[in-house]
């Protein structure tokens, strides 16, 4: 995470991207209040005064590995990010998505491979937990694709923020962080903007954006 640390604090502006699905493209379970992305773009662009940072979100809900594989040119390539935000694997541990645990180390190794190839960095981030009894199809996979995301930052060191072992840490709050079983809801995206911006050493507690209420 150093090198990403370093982009915060350099003078030349940087081009920031979240990828993912439904989670990182905040739609609808937010019910209009700011998502994660939106929370680390009026950190790092108002509140770190680095106003000529450009933050992309070009996550969309229902996306899975290969999804951000098929279209990765027209939502990552063209943008040469100077870093990007992966957060994915809540489609893909679906019994039902046909994605096998081993399709989807391949796929996040291709993807970071891709981004590296562009010039960019890639920050892998595991995601919130599913609420037990809600999702059958997802619920004995997830695990296991949350461990290789895990495995694949190691494999490539690359840098990782383990959404999951947080909340797994904080289990009592998931009923006040969770929209549905697997969506978060505003208070669940201000957990993820804190952990993402105490993991690039930007959390000030006196900062608006540090200071939002998480239960």
């Amino acid at each position: 995470m150093d090198a990403i640390k370093q982009l915060v604090k350099a003078h030349a502006p940087v081009k920031w991207l979240f990828y993912g699905d439904s989670i990182t493209h905040g739609a609808l379970h937010t019910c209009g209040s700011r998502d994660y992305t939106e929370h680390f773009t009026e950190r790092v662009r108002y509140e770190l005064g680095r106003s000529m940072d450009v933050v992309i979100k070009t996550a969309i809900s229902g996306n899975k590995t290969r999804n951000l594989l098929e279209s990765f040119d027209w939502r990552v390539g063209q943008f040469k990010p100077h870093v990007v935000f992966i957060m994915i694997g809540m489609n893909d541990c679906s019994d039902k998505s046909g994605i096998t645990p081993q399709e989807f180390e391949k796929n996040l190794h291709t993807l970071a491979g891709r981004i590296g190839e562009l010039g960019g960095k890639t920050v892998l981030q595991t995601t919130c937990p599913i609420i037990p009894g809600g999702a059958p199809d997802r619920e004995p996979q997830f695990p296991v694709f949350m461990d290789v995301i895990r495995r694949v930052a190691a494999d490539r060191r690359l840098p990782l923020v383990d959404h999951t072992q947080y909340w797994i840490q904080n289990a009592a709050k998931h009923y006040y962080w969770m929209s549905n079983t697997f969506h978060p809801n505003a208070y669940g995206h201000t957990a993820f903007a804190h952990l993402l911006f105490k993991a690039l050493d930007i959390f000030d507690p006196a900062s608006p954006c540090c200071r939002l209420f998480v239960p």
